[in-house]
């Protein structure tokens, strides 16, 4: 007598060596269908977690959009931030609706596509990858890269990055692994020449080494160093964590020139010498940027390979400062006159006076950081008197006040005055 032939109750594959089944009550399973449930449960747990729009990720010119109420100019980085950042969510929306094709010979694997982000000091970068984390709602984790050393030394490991993700995710693996993760000052990681093969350097070139797995895609178990619990280790897979990296790369200009600009042709009074770049040139000089001159940086070829998306940022002009203190919804401007607000005071800066402050923040070279401490320095004095003072209705600021020509205003409530005590009506910029 024969032994009775069974079939996968889902599939209807035939039962053999190479193909066993597990026999249920009323059917039975096969390997490949038990794997496609775990992902189909997976997906569902995921979808749950997960808001809404990462169900349908929004659409590349939504998330700029949602772009330009938080940052200001860069028009070119945040569409190619935006088209990234939809492609990506895109994928992973498409593999959690259709888990069977996952078992497709045939389909088509789209590889995840990392962003390197570089422009000087106060242009955006930091506040375009948190805003990108806040407009598709998934865990945010910022690092600075130069905290981390190569493992095995003294300082934090790059496991420790993933292990913050998760908690972002409070504690959620399926959540934590749909993340945003942004590694600030990552051009502090480049070699100190080409030379430099021969010596360690365990915060630099040894760092760049051990985020290769991570940033391609590993499964990174996190023992109790990076987790406060002592119950079994969570796995994560970093394989769709989206991974940004930023940095100022002071000193890539001057690689970007030396290949941009042709040498002098000749030698002596009648040799032509070579066309200086306009500063307009010079403000956009980083969107000319090669892998190669990354190289030459100091970044190791692996490393700049895990990075196929480069976007640039380039100086904030005048114009684009004035509009950051007073167009995005916490713009700089509606902060301090909201401050005011809470002495029942009115804040008013007149239009040359947000001129003066934007141009005394480009000489100080620090871009949009450097508007903070201006108005701090500018607010400080009425800002320490004003809540020692009665009667007062609005706090004028005009623009020879931004350089001590002048004081600041002060706008007294009608028919009332000041106590002997608080009888100052001016104060100094």
């Amino acid at each position: 007598m024969s032994e009775p032939v069974y079939q996968c109750s889902f599939c209807g594959v035939t039962q053999g060596a190479d193909t066993p089944l597990i026999a249920g009550i009323d059917g039975h399973i096969c390997e490949s269908c038990v794997s496609l449930a775990h992902q189909v449960v997976s997906s569902w747990g995921r979808t749950r977690a997960l808001s809404a729009p990462l169900k349908r990720p929004p659409k590349p010119m939504e998330i700029k959009d949602q772009l330009d109420r938080y940052v200001i100019g860069q028009e070119t980085a945040k569409e190619c931030l935006a088209v990234a950042v939809y492609n990506h969510y895109k994928r992973l929306a498409a593999e959690a609706d259709h888990p069977r094709q996952a078992l497709d010979d045939k389909r088509v694997e789209i590889d995840k596509s990392n962003i390197l982000m570089l422009g000087p000091s106060g242009t955006g970068k930091t506040l375009l990858a948190s805003t990108l984390a806040r407009i598709v709602r998934v865990p945010f984790v910022i690092a600075d890269a130069t905290t981390l050393t190569q493992a095995g030394y003294v300082g934090e490991d790059v496991e420790n990055i993933v292990a913050r993700l998760l908690d972002a995710a409070n504690g959620d693996r399926q959540v934590a692994e749909w993340g945003i993760v942004y590694i600030d000052e990552i051009d502090k990681l480049a070699r100190a020449g080409e030379s430099s093969h021969g010596t360690r350097d365990v915060s630099g070139e040894g760092v760049q080494q051990a985020l290769l797995k991570l940033v391609e895609g590993t499964l990174v178990k996190l023992n109790s160093k990076g987790r406060k619990d002592a119950g079994d280790a969570p796995v994560i897979d970093t394989r769709n964590i989206l991974f940004m990296v930023g940095g100022a790369f002071a000193g890539l200009e001057k690689v970007l020139q030396r290949r941009l600009e042709p040498g002098p042709s000749g030698i002596g009074f009648h040799s032509a010498m070579p066309e200086r770049p306009s500063a307009t040139n010079k403000a956009r000089l980083y969107e000319e940027t090669h892998p190669e001159d990354l190289r030459h940086f100091g970044l190791i070829p692996e490393f700049i390979g895990r990075f196929p998306v480069v976007v640039a940022l380039h100086d904030l002009d005048e114009a684009a400062l004035v509009r950051i203190l007073t167009e995005p919804r916490n713009a700089l401007v509606r902060q301090y006159q909201q401050l005011f607000r809470f002495e029942e005071v009115a804040l008013d800066f007149a239009p040359e006076a947000l001129t003066a402050i934007a141009r005394k923040a480009i000489d100080r070279g620090t871009g949009a950081r450097g508007l903070r401490s201006v108005i701090e320095g500018l607010l400080q004095r009425p800002m320490f008197e004003l809540p020692s003072m009665r009667g007062i209705s609005a706090c004028r600021v005009p623009g020879e006040a931004v350089g001590g020509g002048v004081a600041i205003e002060w706008i007294r409530e009608p028919e009332s005055a000041l106590p002997e005590e608080d009888s100052s009506t001016a104060a100094t910029g």
